[in-house]
């Protein structure tokens, strides 16, 4: 048996995805695949280390790491005019923030990547996401003037008593006419072609399955801060056929978020987007 390691966020939409083939539901060809999970940023970190042999990233992640890294075709979460979400403590604009400082779960996400794109010039404070409670303390406590959220925190910034400044999926798509990706699957290169076929072909069978099985899972995901309803709501926009497969117009708005972060300094050069199989 090959021991394939994973790691991804403990968030709804990863845990959606991978938890097939972790709960033995699903042929893994003779894999066994061993699961770490850590925050977004924390996950982002781990690409340098190249000990991880699947590894869910943020979007914006792969321009840094496509010389070692092959991206999946499957797992993505995927923004369709919607996205993270810039909240404050009051209603402004989000040019009211430029030279302020907002809260950002890491320098290497996508959100991160996107609103710099969006608003010229802030001062990045970095507080990781997990657990949701530090984001808000550190935003109403007035330590930033906002703070930009992602993952499930985008669905229950309103019962915290924020209001939103701006949704950067929607200012994205609007800009652009694509939709915003978020996060993707990518996978170790030293794997070699056939290991990484064989890999990729578990976890799309793994996703395939939590798809098929969609009711059952939600009531085995415990982990979470939302609500049923929640829950509902956010794997409809997060672990969908988006996830399943990875469509045209996503292969061309990363492809789109790299020419716009070269342009602008925030990337040193342009990746190859490429898919294993």
């Amino acid at each position: 048996m090959t021991t394939i390691r994973v790691a991804h966020s403990p968030d709804s939409d990863d845990a959606f995805m991978f938890w097939a083939v972790l709960h033995g539901e699903v042929d893994a060809e003779g894999l066994e695949l061993v699961a770490e999970t850590h925050d977004t940023e924390a996950l982002n970190a781990l690409a340098d280390e190249e000990r991880i042999d699947v590894l869910a990233v943020s979007a914006a992640r792969y321009g840094t790491i496509a010389d070692r890294y092959v991206l999946l075709p499957h797992g993505a979460s995927v923004g369709r005019g919607y996205g993270p979400v810039v909240v404050a403590r009051e209603p402004r604009t989000l040019a009211s923030l430029s030279g302020k400082r907002v809260a950002v779960p890491g320098p290497r996400t996508t959100a991160y990547l996107v609103l710099r794109i969006l608003l010229d010039a802030f001062e990045p404070v970095v507080v990781p996401i997990a657990p949701y409670e530090t984001v808000w303390r550190t935003l109403r406590d007035g330590e930033v003037d906002a703070a930009l959220v992602i993952h499930e925190g985008r669905l229950t910034y309103e019962r915290e008593g924020f209001a939103l400044v701006c949704d950067i999926g929607r200012a994205w798509t609007d800009a652009k006419g694509l939709p915003l990706p978020l996060g993707v699957n990518v996978i170790r290169r030293g794997l070699g072609p056939e290991l990484i076929a064989r890999v990729s072909r578990v976890c799309a069978r793994s996703i395939a399955w939590a798809l098929a099985h969609r009711d059952r899972l939600m009531r085995e995901m415990t982990n979470t801060p939302l609500d049923a309803a929640g829950l509902d709501r956010y794997l409809a926009m997060y672990a969908n056929a988006d996830t399943q497969a990875m469509a045209p117009d996503v292969v061309r708005a990363m492809a789109e978020l790299f020419s716009e972060a070269r342009k602008r300094g925030l990337l040193a050069t342009t990746p190859v987007i490429e898919l294993a199989p």
